[in-house]
């Protein structure tokens, strides 16, 4: 006696969203304005500008870069708008903060390509496992992202999901 195997997964519906899809391949540097201070402890305008001027930007080319200063020094908010205008023709990425914020502009930038509509009445499972880092806030903003749309939202796999959310009938 033979039983057919049935691939209820298959047979159920559910859309698999996988924010690992949506990781950025490229190098991810911290660029730490530290070592533009005199003493450790402030920024000379006219030495930063001479930095800023001479420095070989090229080597930024494609790079995701976080903007920091890990000194508590006296730094004035033009000299990130200048670091971000020289760092910008050539990075992929340039924010302000650390590698995890960063990481989570990164992902944030994907979702905006993500068209709500297309997950319309859908039962969606966003996938919990990856092989990349992704931040929790990515999650959350997916979550706000499909809420509105979606008729289920579930965390995990297809075949072991946490329901989270059921749009009513």
């Amino acid at each position: 006696m033979e039983t057919e195997i049935v691939n209820r997964v298959a047979k159920s519906g559910l859309v698999s969203l996988d924010l690992e899809d949506y990781y950025h391949p490229g190098e991810r540097i911290v660029y730490d304005l530290k070592d533009n201070l005199f003493m450790g402890m402030i920024l000379k305008e006219k030495d930063f500008r001479d930095f800023l001027k001479d420095h070989d930007w090229s080597q930024y080319a494609g790079k995701n870069v976080a903007v920091t200063c890990s000194e508590d020094a006296i730094v004035p908010t033009w000299a990130y708008m200048l670091l971000t205008l020289h760092l910008a023709p050539h990075a992929n990425a340039v924010v302000f903060g650390s590698l995890q914020d960063l990481e989570e502009k990164l992902y944030f930038d994907a979702i905006t390509t993500i068209h709500a509509e297309d997950f319309r009445d859908a039962k969606v499972v966003v996938k919990g496992c990856s092989k990349v880092p992704v931040p929790t806030a990515a999650y959350v903003e997916i979550t706000r992202k499909l809420q509105p749309v979606v008729a289920s939202l579930m965390f995990g796999e297809p075949c072991s999901t946490v329901p989270l959310f059921k749009r009513r009938k």
